[in-house]
């Protein structure tokens, strides 16, 4: 298939371009500059730009931010929303964050529809805070469960505002194809806390994704003096999120669906059980205290769905921090 893939040098994307190529299908990525464009072509050295190409926008909380990009020829069978905004600092959480969310996504749904009749699926990137209710967990999270934060929380408590941010966003998307009816069927990829390999040639150590960031401080010694609360017990490897992105885009019955995915439970003090395990000269930097905080009686997961139809196998949590702590080292850390 020729595929657009929003969002290209986005940690997620990084790894859809691999797997994209693998599965021989046609990529033409957005970036926000000519820089980052030619530093992911520079990574796949002899792949024509038949197959790996880019084109710029800039600002995707712009609402016509893809009018042009959505144009091809030959035309785009499938898109892959992986881009989410930029934001420096958030002053105002509706401006700041819930609106260029919402128009970052119906954005480029718009442009689909108007500009390329030829795409038949969409997949976007959404997030297990999209169906997290934080306030009342249910005793089993699975696709059928929505975060039923309000505007008004999100406004009155900015703490709130980027779940909110996903939570809207993916809303917008599923309202957009159930009123406009367009060309193309949906699905969402909807994962927790997303860890793995950095990408050597986009990330340097201070722009790694949230996530991996407490790997990164762990092996740095900055967490010496004690590990933080994990915060959600959920995570997935982030080569399992690519994936989950192409498979949702070439396998039919995923249309129309969402997608919990989610290797199981971690915790900050498991994963520094494995650091110290795994790289015994690193022991010395990590605190002596690595008991895990996980409740006993947490709430559950069902990411069925994610296994029968997309066919996903997880990876182990010891197989992505060690892969994950190896690109960090290449990188300087």
């Amino acid at each position: 298939m020729k595929v657009l893939l929003s969002g290209g040098s986005g940690f997620i994307a990084a790894h859809c371009v691999d797997y994209l190529l693998q599965h021989g299908h046609d990529v033409v990525f957005t970036v926000r500059s000519d820089d980052k464009g030619q530093k992911i072509l520079s990574n796949h050295p002899g792949t024509p730009s038949s197959k790996l190409s880019y084109v710029i926008v800039k600002d995707i909380a712009q609402e016509t931010a893809f009018d042009e990009a959505v144009k091809s020829d030959p035309p785009f069978d499938a898109v892959l929303h992986t881009a989410s905004p930029f934001h420096f600092s958030v002053t105002d959480p509706k401006k700041d964050l819930l609106d260029p969310a919402i128009i970052g996504t119906t954005g480029i749904l718009k442009a689909v529809k108007k500009s390329a009749p030829s795409v038949k699926r969409v997949v976007i990137t959404s997030s297990f805070a999209s169906i997290i209710n934080a306030n009342s967990h249910p005793k089993t999270y699975s696709e059928e469960h929505w975060n039923p934060i309000t505007e008004e929380e999100a406004v009155q408590n900015p703490g709130n505002a980027y779940r909110a941010s996903k939570t809207f966003a993916e809303k917008a998307a599923w309202d957009f194809v159930s009123k406009e009816k367009p060309n193309f069927d949906l699905a969402t990829i909807n994962p927790p806390l997303v860890l793995g390999p950095v990408v050597h040639y986009l990330n340097s150590l201070d722009a790694i994704n949230t996530s991996n960031e407490r790997i990164r401080n762990m092996i740095q010694g900055k967490l010496k003096d004690g590990l933080p609360p994990t915060g959600v017990f959920l995570w997935v490897d982030v080569r399992d999120v690519a994936l989950a992105h192409v498979k949702a885009m070439e396998i039919p019955e995923a249309g129309g669906k969402r997608f919990f995915v989610t290797a199981g439970y971690m915790s900050n003090g498991e994963i520094a059980s494995i650091i110290k395990t795994k790289f015994p000269d690193l022991a010395d930097k990590l605190p002596a205290d690595l008991k895990s905080d996980r409740p006993e009686d947490i709430f559950g997961f069902d990411n069925s769905r994610s296994k029968q139809v997309l066919k996903l196998e997880y990876r182990s949590l010891e197989d992505s921090i060690v892969d994950t702590v190896n690109s960090l080292l290449a990188v300087g850390a």
